[in-house]
């Protein structure tokens, strides 16, 4: 049996090496969704990231403040509707680690990814998987029950939570 957080979480995270460590409070601790955009592939690992949802205001860098960088990708690279993104990736200098999104346009919100955090996860039920038509043939999709979206989902992170009645005050 998966259990399910009832209260504000407390995540905490780390890089790699160990340069950085930080901690951050969720109210949607749970890695239910997989985006596969060419970005998330590019920059987290062959299959994509995981993100979770957290409270911006309640991030403490703990360890090795100066040994995270940001990233800001370019959406579509290479065609005629490229931009940069307004969300910022936080790694580690160091060893490459993917730490974080934060994004301006929801400057309360922070996105841990779930490949940082050293807290115990709850395990998801059904998968999310996202933005199937950049995800190349040789990527495959977690095994097990799943929803499939060629964009992105129906829900977002909070949404999702609060449909499951996983969301925590």
């Amino acid at each position: 049996m998966t259990f399910y957080p009832r209260f504000m979480t407390k995540l905490e995270g780390s890089c790699q090496c160990g340069l950085v460590e930080f901690s951050l409070q969720s109210q949607t601790p749970v890695p239910y969704q997989l985006c596969a955009c060419s970005i998330c592939r590019k920059c987290g690992g062959y299959g994509g990231c995981v993100n979770l949802g957290g409270i911006a205001s309640t991030l403490e860098i703990t360890k090795g403040k100066e040994h995270i960088k940001k990233y800001t990708a370019t959406a579509d690279r290479g065609k005629p509707t490229a931009k940069k993104c307004t969300s910022e990736r936080n790694f580690c200098s160091e060893c490459a680690s993917m730490l974080w999104l934060w994004d301006k346009t929801w400057p309360e919100l922070i996105h841990p990814f779930a490949s940082a955090i050293d807290t115990e996860l709850p395990i998801a039920e059904e998968m999310v998987c996202v933005k199937g038509d950049s995800k190349p043939e040789y990527v495959r999709w977690p095994e097990g029950k799943k929803n499939v979206y060629e964009g992105y989902g129906e829900f977002s992170i909070e949404g999702w939570h609060k449909e499951k009645g996983l969301w925590v005050e």
